[in-house]
């Protein structure tokens, strides 16, 4: 806010002053005024996301090295410059939300998780998730809606929307949620591929996303070895055949 503020006082004063004593048009004045905002705000948003990326390596170090309460503490002194750039906190608040939810923190996760930017898809869907182990599926569709609102490209985000409306019963909405992702991510094979697996009463298939798929929480870990086990050992079959 207060990048906002400084770069808005700047443009504002040099508008002024060209108008005032430099003969330049009221329009002419007005445009190098709007161009000074511009490049201050640019300039003074750099300067702030290079502080706060410096922290984020700073925590992902410790992140690295265990030290998990150290990343947390970390990651909470960038709450200094909410003031000064928008939508800091709630970045934050996504980061250490995301931090508590992979070690299984869940409570701590999702004091964080409701207060994460919308557009960190990864952080509201770990949201709708704990909604939806609370038994609230209500606010569980409405986080997914909000987070595929604010990021519609994202094929593992529909594809986890719709594992979640399979999960609660919501088989249909499911299907709708596929159908609708296929629009915004064109010719996605996963989302093709589970899309028919509804339609014909199988379950989805989310082992292909490996990582990415686990940090939900959703599946064992053990369970996609036992799968991948057996899938190896079929092709063993086929091929001494």
């Amino acid at each position: 806010m207060y990048n906002m503020l400084i770069s808005l006082l700047i443009g504002t004063l040099v508008a002024g002053l060209l108008a005032a004593f430099s003969g330049i048009p009221l329009w002419g004045a007005f445009l190098v005024g709007l161009l000074l905002f511009t490049a201050t705000f640019f300039l003074l948003s750099r300067m702030m996301f290079k502080k706060i990326g410096g922290l984020m390596e700073t925590a992902q170090k410790d992140l690295q090295a265990g030290r998990v309460e150290k990343a947390v503490k970390t990651l909470e002194s960038g709450y200094k410059y909410a003031r000064w750039q928008f939508y800091t906190r709630p970045q934050i608040d996504a980061q250490i939300g995301t931090i508590y939810y992979l070690r299984r923190d869940f409570a701590p996760a999702f004091e964080y998780l409701k207060k994460a930017h919308v557009r960190h898809w990864v952080a509201m869907g770990m949201l709708a998730i704990c909604y939806m182990k609370r038994n609230k599926p209500s606010k569980m569709i409405e986080t997914f809606d909000k987070a595929t609102a604010g990021t519609r490209n994202e094929p593992l985000l529909w594809n986890l929307y719709a594992y979640c409306l399979e999960r609660v019963g919501e088989k249909e909405k499911a299907i709708a949620k596929l159908e609708k992702g296929l629009k915004k991510v064109k010719g996605d094979e996963r989302l093709q591929g589970n899309l028919e697996a509804l339609k014909e009463g199988k379950k989805m298939k989310m082992k292909g996303y490996g990582d990415m798929w686990l940090q939900f929480h959703l599946e064992k870990p053990g369970a996609l070895v036992k799968q991948q086990t057996r899938a190896i050992q079929g092709r063993r079959k086929i091929v001494r055949r």
